[in-house]
């Protein structure tokens, strides 16, 4: 590990073994998390006796032993500048130990564990070391022993004992890997010492290993979630994590931004990789293993290529690791030799860390000591210094229809640094100023720098980066010339940088904006000749750095002197520019600024610093270029929420985005509005000045991982607190009196009372009081008083409910502090315990649009009451209209039926009462049923069984790989034989209490193609019995003849636990027949409604009209419940197709801002009104038309466009009272896992969009409201904009309920987490979530409620579900082949639906539509038939070669950029990658392609991406369902909707909760 080996996992067992028996640091930190080092072994040491006494051991040079201790004055070593002290003072350890032993020990203890502070790590001579150091030299402490409980500090005679040369250390261990906290311990032979803080002239060498041991507990955290298989972490993802985790802590002051903690990361990635392998070796579980995270090693592997480029082997071979990279594969760099340092080697390591510590904390963060002052300037070039290399003005043209870079690029993408933005190839490209004159990329920085003075903007046709770039061998400008590209005309914003990469044969040129990289492919025809400058300068500087990497003395070669050998060089030379030298000389100068950069990002040290750089350097100065300062890289944010580029004033423009604000109601403007004005965009304004001169931080507030944000809330919350049991005197007994005589008993005898005397206050029942903690920081705990009672001891007893305040709930610090919430924590306290009355406002307000304003007055008067009494200093007085229920993930109104009757009863018990005996455990006197978990089982029921406890499937059971559900298999579904209670056993337990079963197997028990085939809810009889544990029980099902199974719609879906049987399966034979006539199995009896209705259609037609009026009156009463609805943000319809077909809603009105998608929505919802158009002007037209203008707050423009609306348009509206129930999902991408950029000006607005989306809430009033959006949306903003949209919900009165989903789970192929918000009016229903009913590879969704718990709305399935995962397979497999760029739009289908899945998909289709696909470039489309027909194949899978393109141009197979940076992205998984036939679609994308993040795209077995229609299937769109536009807004409507089966899912709860409410 680093400087200290890590100890064998048997010496670590032998000495921790016995600091278990102590409470103390080894009891509270496992040996699974705590990772050591040791003292190195040498000759000397090898010689000595195992068991050698202490003092044989070499001890340091110090004072005379002593035996007593007195207070004297104590001076160390100059160089440790201690100040004097007067301390007691003892020179033998073990006196030290003793006199700070524990005083409840009454022996002495097994291994002494004490704290130290005021330290000094030393050598012999006093000279302090590193900690690290012990592994070369023999070192020892001088410092503070303290007891190790801090309670004995303040105990005089057990106080702090300094001990001075002490000694010496053997190990040192870290700890605290689950607390998040490091803790720093010395092992003596004697002791182990927790270290506190360091001495302050040893603090300077404490410090460097304290950070190395932060950033070990930190890697740790999000290591930890690898293993647990919550995430799949890349290099970047896993520093730009810890970056903001210690800068968000504030912990790391020693770093002055985000890029010297990502640099210091780097520098430690092998000692934190040593150090969590450490904890491999000590823990006992062997299937979590960090030694093979793949993070991990790329971190480590990162280290030793860090510390490769601080000394560079010899050789030519030289890899950049970054931009730059020359020669071919003979020059890539070998870092296995760094694995394994020798002793010198280590120590250099060690010194030279602590230098580069020291430097660093001296410049603050402004970079490494070895910057040069080129990464540090930029040198402008003036233009008029190269003018003459280029041709005359010229101006901007083009007749395409060119679409706003903001458009293309607002989704789907994860990281916001620059170089995390989504790549793309740019073809027939020009740059152009605000004039729309054309200009050279040269004017225009290669980094981004402050202060620039010059815009440049940038138009072209844009396709998928294949990694093409320019030969470095082509001389002709020629080839310079436009081609035919098949791509999407686009106009850029402003360009920020440009860079230069290079291979062996190719050179690569990039631009960057705010919102992706573009990789330059061949210019337009007009701005050729501006290029080619460019170019030449770009060869002219390679050549100058191979010509010094020939030289063995680099610094021979002066500028003069490479100006000579440029001279030298031949016409055809591709660095050739004249045989004059004047002319080179000023060509070098003028454009030195392009070659300057290039030599500034190359990897060895002395080309970048040549002499030759110097001289260009001078020579640039000379003719006074002006310097720019260059700024660090970070986070992105833009200043503008529109793109400025001139282009876009122009005819003709295909599509163009406007920003608007969001148009809000004054009660969500509120709300929102004190969070907004923290973080507003002028706030970073403030540090520009800043920024310039120090190391720029990552944004605090922006994520990329949902999971490491929810950990910062749970710091945030803390846990319910414990009520403090006093011991009153009896004085204080005296005047706790009842008031008035008992009104009843409770039903053990204790007398009920109304009111009680406390102190003097009166304490109600239906009243609230302060009850004392015992945390001493803790505010006091509200109760609200159930019913009072005398117990039979005397004792003046309320029963009590806890009210938490909304700072202890999910919404954290964005609730209202005057509302407290209601829970089902309940207790009898003593009325002595009372500290005081609260006062707490139950209320129940009247509900609906019309009360709106009356309640928002009656608000208004009571913020103003209370902010009075805030001024005055009077106590808070709060309200509560809500009952808190975590385990429910839920807000429920509250009913004043059930709180606060004083008649001894309590909801809250009740309730528990109520699920305690559901849950336990029984078995009838005849064993014919049993009752377990809150089930009853009878013999003859049909039960399901995980498949682990059958010998068959146990080894493969959770096998399945990330992607891929292979090995997760659905319930066995059996059949109850027999009850069977051992005789032993007196009474009936679940653990003596066994099933006989029947086993029935399923067709993928059989074979994959049998599965493929086959109906999901077949099964079939066998003669196969086990006899199970009660505990294997996992629910009930119902088995049934085929002809008693009712079809399901025709939709993908299946919800009904309903199976049926036929046939019969002999797994020892393998044979499969026809259930035999003497085999009658006891089939399922008809139960549900829908059996009803299927046995009353079997009897016949009864009397003329009977049935046609029983029919008539189920319509009737079924359009009564049907809600009518509005979707906002509806895309193409996915969330309403979802939701009607499941017979709870009917889409009225949908509200979409892009036009392709609302025609795709008009195409399969003829009977809905769509309004195409912003959500900000509806909402302002609806106000104005119902006179509400004064609630209504909306920018200028969009009042203006909703003046501006058709009379239609105006008359179609929905008012408030008609709008049952509004659902959508507001614009994701600014949430979105997926969105790289997701801190955009127009990404805010999007973010903002929820505002406006909550304000339709807030003033139509529907009795339902359905939110829905990306999985991130919970952790996004730190979890804000999550708990600022309960507050508001709550705010309105309504009853909510949160979780998150995964769509695979409910009958698609695909892995797509969605958060959900339901909310619902208070005298309505709040909607359950629904059962998954598919097995699929995802853990258990969380949200983080307060303090350590969580909530998951829904449970894992990886240990079964109802049916077995839907496949690729089955999704697709019956559509005909088509090629890459298919255009065909109507298709005949060729063959027959073969899987239950195609079957329901396809309906009554009889013509495929849209099974078009994206046309591949011609290397792509290489690439792809060179990609093996097999699962998991990806571009790793590329064989090393070249290919010829027709155009003749020779380019690697493998893109260039993929090989060069895999390490640091997760070895980009997946990019160019096939399906696998039996795995599922990756999260369905807006356009895919195969260099996206989502690069898995191509088919299974034919060379092409997938077309439209396949996409469709995966999300479960049906076959007859339309989409509109081209292919990319076919794509883009796919891949924004909500895939119809999980909206069916919701749709089925909505109407189960829509029925129990006409039911009761």
């Amino acid at each position: 590990m680093g400087s200290a080996t890590l100890l064998e996992s048997s010496a670590i067992s032998d000495q921790t073994g016995e600091k278990k028996k102590k409470k103390s640091k080894k009891s509270e930190t496992s040996e699974s998390n705590t990772t050591k080092g040791r003292k190195r072994s040498n000759s000397s040491q090898a010689d000595e006796p195992e068991n050698q006494p202490c003092g044989s051991r070499k001890m340091p040079r110090r004072a005379a032993a002593c035996t007593d201790f007195k207070e004297k004055a104590v001076r160390f070593s100059d160089k440790s500048s201690i100040v004097e002290t007067k301390e007691r003072l003892v020179e033998e350890e073990i006196l030290a130990l003793r006199l700070t032993c524990p005083q409840d020990t009454d022996q002495l203890e097994a291994r002494p564990n004490r704290r130290l502070s005021d330290f000094i790590i030393h050598d012999q001579e006093g000279v302090p070391r590193p900690i690290e150091m012990l592994e070369f030299d023999d070192m020892f402490i001088t410092g503070l022993v303290l007891p190790l409980d801090e309670a004995s500090d303040k105990d005089k005679d057990r106080a702090g004992v300094r001990c001075q040369d002490f000694g010496r250390i053997e190990t040192w261990d870290i700890s605290g890997y689950e607390d998040g906290s490091p803790v720093i311990w010395l092992s003596t032979d004697a002791g182990d010492y927790h270290c506190l803080k360091p001495a302050p002239g040893y603090k300077k060498f404490y410090d460097l290993f304290f950070e190395k041991a932060r950033v070990c507990v930190e890697v740790y955290k999000v290591a930890s979630k690898c293993l647990g298989g919550e995430t799949d972490f890349c290099l970047d993802e896993l520093l730009a994590g810890i970056v903001r985790s210690m800068n968000a802590a504030n912990t790391s002051k020693s770093f002055a931004g985000g890029a010297s903690v990502k640099d210091f990361i780097v520098s430690q990635g092998e000692f934190i990789y040593n150090q969590l392998i450490g904890l491999d070796e000590t823990s006992k579980k062997s299937d979590h293993v960090f030694a093979d995270l793949p993070v991990l090693v790329a971190l480590r592997d990162e280290c030793r290529k860090h510390q490769a480029f601080v000394q560079p082997p010899k050789g030519e071979g030289i890899s950049s690791g970054g931009a730059l990279k020359i020669g071919g594969d003979d020059t890539k760099m070998s870092t296995s030799g760094l694995a394994e340092e020798d002793e010198d080697g280590k120590l250099a390591r060690l010194l030279q860390e602590e230098e580069y510590w020291q430097s660093m904390k001296q410049k603050k963060g402004r970079g490494m000591a070895s910057s040069s002052v080129s990464s540090k300037y930029y040198v402008k070039i003036n233009e008029d210094e190269i003018a003459n290399d280029y041709p005359l003005p010229a101006y901007y043209k083009t007749s395409a229809e060119e679409t706003d870079e903001f458009i293309v690029f607002d989704n789907d993408i994860d990281v916001c640094y620059p170089d995390e933005l989504p790549r793309s190839m740019l073809h027939n490209w020009s740059l152009y100023n605000s004039d729309l004159r054309l200009v050279s990329l040269e004017l225009l920085p290669m980094k981004p720098c402050a202060d620039i003075d010059v815009t440049i903007y940038g138009s072209g046709i844009m396709t998928a980066d294949d990694g093409s770039g320019f030969c470095l061998d082509d001389h002709s400008s020629s080839g310079l010339g436009a081609q035919t590209v098949d791509g999407m005309p686009i106009y850029l914003s402003a360009i920020k940088e440009w860079m230069i990469e290079f291979g062996s044969s190719m050179i690569f040129i990039s631009i960057r904006t705010d919102m992706a990289w573009y990789r330059l492919g061949r210019p337009s025809k007009q701005y050729a000749p501006w290029y080619e400058t460019v170019l030449k300068t770009a060869k002219l500087g390679i050549g100058i750095i191979t010509l010094l990497k020939e030289q063995s003395r680099i610094s021979r070669l002066s500028f003069a002197d490479v100006i000579k050998r440029l001279l030298e060089f031949k016409k055809d030379d591709r660095a050739f520019i004249s045989s004059d030298p004047v002319t080179v000389e000023r060509f070098v100068v003028v454009h030195g600024q392009i070659i300057r950069q290039l030599f500034a990002e190359f990897p060895d040290v002395k080309i970048r610093k040549s002499a030759f750089v110097l001289g260009l350097e001078k020579k640039m100065e000379e003719r006074h270029h002006t310097k720019w300062l260059v700024k660090k890289k970070k986070m992105l944010q833009l200043k503008s929420g529109q793109n400025l580029n001139p282009r876009a004033a122009m005819a003709p423009v295909a599509s163009q985005r406007k920003a608007m604000q969001a148009t809000t109601t004054r009660l969500i403007n509120r709300i929102w509005g004190e969070y907004y004005s923290n973080f507003s965009p002028e706030e970073s304004n403030n540090n520009e000045t800043k920024e310039q001169e120090e190391a720029e931080e990552p944004d605090e507030n922006e994520d990329e991982d949902a999971e490491e944000d929810l950990e910062a809330l749970e710091r945030e919350a803390k846990p319910l607190a414990v009520v403090k049991k006093t011991k009153s005197c009896s004085v204080e007994k005296e005047i706790i009196t009842w008031d008035g005589e008992p009104v009843g008993k409770m039903s053990s005898g204790e007398p009920l009372y109304k009111l009680a005397i406390v102190r003097g206050d009166e304490v109600v029942v239906g009243g609230s009081v302060l009850v004392e903690v015992e945390e001493p920081n803790e505010l006091p705990a509200i109760y609200f008083v159930e019913y009072m009672f005398e117990a039979l001891d005397g004792s003046k007893m309320f029963h009590g409910r806890m009210m938490q305040r909304g700072s202890q709930t999910v919404l954290g610090n964005a609730a209202n502090e005057r509302e407290v919430f209601l829970t089902n924590e309940c207790l009898d306290i003593e009325l002595e315990d009372v500290t005081q009355n609260v006062v707490v406002d139950i209320r129940y307000k009247p509900w609906g649009h019309e009360h709106r304003k009356d309640n928002a007055n009656a608000d208004k008067i009571d913020r103003a009451r209370a902010e009075e009494r805030k001024k005055k200093g009077l106590p808070v007085e709060y309200n509560c209209k809500s009952l808190y229920w975590p385990e429910k993930g839920a807000f429920f109104s509250l009913s004043p039926d059930t709180i606060g009757l004083g008649s001894g009863y309590c909801h809250s018990c009740r309730t528990k009462q109520v699920q305690k005996e559901k849950e336990a455990f029984k078995v009838n006197s005849s064993k014919t049923s049993l009752v377990y978990n809150g089930t009853e089982y009878s013999v003859h029921d049909f039960v399901y069984v995980s498949a682990c406890h059958f010998s068959e499937e146990r080894m493969e059971n959770g096998t399945f790989k990330a992607g891929r559900n292979v090995g997760l298999r659905a319930y066995v579904v059996c059949q109850i034989q027999e009850i069977i209670v051992k005789k032993e056993s007196k009474k009936s337990e679940a653990k003596s209490t066994e099933v006989k079963v029947r086993r029935f197997y399923r067709p993928e028990d059989i074979s994959a193609q049998k599965a493929y085939v086959s109906d999901i809810r077949e099964l079939y009889y066998s003669e196969e019995t086990e006899i199970l544990a009660v505990n294997t029980l996992a629910g009930k099902c119902e088995v049934r003849k085929k002809s008693d199974v009712l079809p399901v719609c025709n939709a993908p879906s299946v919800f009904e636990h309903i199976f049926f049987c036929e046939h019969l399966y002999d797994p020892h034979k393998g044979s499969l027949k026809q259930l035999p006539a003497n085999i009658k199995p006891r089939y399922s009896t008809a139960n549900s409604d829908n059996d009803a209705e299927a046995a009353r259609k079997k009897k016949g037609k009864g009397k003329e009209g009977e049935d046609d009026l029983e029919t008539e009156k189920q319509r009737e009463v079924s359009q009564q419940k049907c809600l009518t609805t509005l979707d906002i943000f509806a895309g193409c319809g996915g969330l309403s197709e979802g939701l009607h077909h499941s017979g709870a809603s009917k889409t009225k009105w949908a509200i979409e801002y892009e036009e392709p998608a609302g025609d795709a929505f008009i195409l399969n919802h003829p009977e809905s009104l769509v309004f195409i158009n912003n959500c900000n002007v509806i909402l302002r037209a609806v106000m104005e038309k119902c006179g509400d203008t004064d609630d209504c707050i909306s920018t200028s423009e969009a009042a203006d466009l909703a003046a501006k609306l058709d009379e239609k348009v105006i008359s179609d509206l929905p008012l408030p009272g008609q709008v049952d129930f509004i659902n959508g999902g507001p614009p994701c991408q600014g949430f979105s896992g997926m969105n790289r950029f997701n801190q955009s000006t127009w990404s805010k607005v999007q973010c903002e969009m929820i505002l406006a989306f909550l304000s339709f809430a807030d003033y139509f009033r529907p009795k339902y409201f359905l939110l829905e959006n990306v999985r991130n949306f919970v952790s996004f903003n730190k979890g804000q904009t999550f708990r600022l949209t309960l507050a508001s919900l709550l705010e309105m009165g309504y009853q909510v309920r949160f979780g998150i989903l995964e769509a695979g789970a409910f009958g698609v192929s695909q892995s797509r987490k969605r958060a959900f918000i339901w909310a619902a009016a208070p005298e309505e229903v709040l909607p359950e979530w629904p059962e998954p009913m598919h097995v699929f590879s995802a853990p258990e969704l969380k949200i983080t409620l307060s303090g350590n718990s969580q909530y998951a709305a829904a449970r894992s399935t990886a240990n079964g579900a109802p049916f077995r995962a839907i496949t690729v397979r089955d999704t697709i497999g019956d559509l005909p082949a088509v090629g890459n760029g298919a255009s065909k739009t109507n298709l005949e289908y060729q063959d027959e639906p073969a899987s239950w899945f195609q079957k329901k998909i396809r309906g009554n289709m009889a013509v495929l539509t849209d099974h078009i696909s994206k046309e591949m470039n011609e290397l792509n489309l290489i690439r792809c038939q060179k990609i093996p027909k097999q699962a998991g194949a990806d571009w790793h899978d590329l064989p090393d070669e070249k290919v010829k393109l027709s155009t003749g141009q020779v380019v690697d197979l493998i893109p260039w950029c993929l090989p060069n940076t895999a390490k640091r992205h997760n070895q980009w998984k997946g990019l160019f990658g096939r399906l696998d036939w039996e795995g599922n679609f990756p999260t369905s994308i807006t356009d895919p392609q195969p260099m996206g993040k989502v690069g898995m795209c191509f088919h299974p077995e034919q060379d092409r991406i997938l077309t439209v229609r396949e996409c469709a299937r995966s999300q479960g769109f049906p076959d007859s369902y339309q989409f509109s536009g081209n292919i990319l807004h076919k794509h883009r409507q796919i891949g924004n909707a909500v895939p119809p089966p999980l909206a069916h899912a919701l749709g089925r709860k909505l109407k189960e909760a829509i029925d129990s409410k006409w039911s009761s």
